[in-house]
């Protein structure tokens, strides 16, 4: 009997026969929880037996990080891109599936679609003017237009310029927005009413929660020290190669961060973390995984802070230790050098490694 016909591999067509092809794997193995937990440490990975406990017996795809370290403990590393495929394809599945439920709400949205112009960006203006500079009405492409302002006086690109302009701001553009942030209220509702439900039920979340509850998170000003090298924190700062010309998230001296501070602000109502960067020039603004663009994969401060990434702060084993999950399921990793003063952090498929491992502490 071949590794495929053992594991079951070609027929993972659903989630339980996936599942089902990870306890033969383990059975095939020989080896018990603690045996597959110290084969990982071995490897400088994290297997926990009650994590892996909870997944051999759950009814959930793994996260793909835990199916890449179990697979390697089983001895079949060379097979860990076709398990992961695999449970991309499944997960992608599900995703579709849940689409259309989803979309559900959507005819009722042309109802304020007549005025859509001054609404959708209005939150971020590439001038902080007139009324009619809403009418860009894609957010990308706004602030790729910012172009002299954007690469020279404002590192926080999406911040509005002058301060004194915010109250204008939100005077002009209040009664044009209320409609449209209200259908964009709408739109996550049903994506975290349904991630929470799944939260309560996965230990992941558990332990996040009982990590907030015990404060391990701290309140105000901390420091994020990535694991691959302790002695940088996560602060702002540019990218090496010159491909983007906005503000992003580095790895710098610790002593080079003031004045920028930063803080894990939890959302109301939602097991996630906003990272709000605060700097005496450039006001208050939130990291934002960058979806396209030479930014691709980069974390940006954004002043609409409700526009930004929503955290998972999972923790890890070590006093303080955590990892920062994005809203689509990757992990916040430093980028090649790890080690290297001023390199870039970026969302990434989420590993065990220590690059994507962050100690919190306080600032003072």
């Amino acid at each position: 009997m071949d590794f495929q016909e053992k594991t079951g591999l070609p027929h993972t067509q659903d989630v339980p026969a996936f599942l089902e092809g990870l306890r033969r794997l383990k059975e095939e193995s020989g080896l018990t929880l603690r045996q597959l937990e110290q084969r990982a440490a071995a490897k400088g990975e994290l297997l926990p037996r009650s994590t892996l406990s909870s997944m051999l017996s759950g009814r959930r795809l793994p996260r793909p990080e835990l199916l890449a370290t179990f697979i390697r403990a089983c001895g079949h590393e060379e097979r860990v891109d076709a398990w992961l495929a695999a449970r991309d394809t499944l997960a992608a599945g599900l995703r579709s599936e849940e689409d259309p439920a989803e979309t559900a709400p959507a005819p009722a949205a042309p109802a304020p679609a007549p005025a859509p112009a001054p609404a959708p960006d209005g939150p971020n203006p590439t001038a902080a003017g007139p009324g009619p500079v809403p009418a860009a009405p894609v957010p990308d492409t706004d602030t790729e237009g910012r172009g002299t302002h954007a690469s020279r006086s404002r590192p926080y690109r999406r911040l509005l310029r002058p301060r004194l302009l915010v109250p204008l701001a939100v005077v002009a553009l209040v009664g044009a927005t209320a409609g449209v942030l209200g259908t964009r209220s709408e739109d996550p509702g049903p994506g975290p009413a349904t991630a929470a439900d799944a939260a309560r039920e996965s230990s992941g979340q558990t332990t996040t929660r009982t990590a907030r509850e015990k404060g391990e998170i701290p309140r105000g000003a901390i420091r994020l020290h990535p694991l691959s090298a302790d002695r940088l924190c996560l602060t702002d700062g540019h990218v090496r190669d010159g491909r983007y010309h906005s503000q992003v998230a580095v790895q710098r001296p610790c002593d080079e961060a003031p004045p920028q501070k930063t803080e894990l602000r939890r959302e109301p109502g939602s097991d996630g973390y906003r990272i709000q960067w605060h700097h005496p020039e450039f006001g208050t603004g939130c990291l934002k995984v960058l979806d396209s663009g030479p930014g691709k994969g980069l974390l940006e401060p954004w002043d609409a802070c409700d526009r930004a990434e929503l955290f998972q702060v999972v923790p890890a084993p070590g006093r303080g230790v955590v990892t920062l999950r994005t809203e689509g399921g990757r992990c916040v990793g430093m980028a090649e050098p790890v080690t290297a003063e001023r390199t870039e952090a970026v969302a990434q498929r989420c590993t065990t490694g220590r690059h994507q491992l962050f100690r919190v502490e306080p600032a003072d």
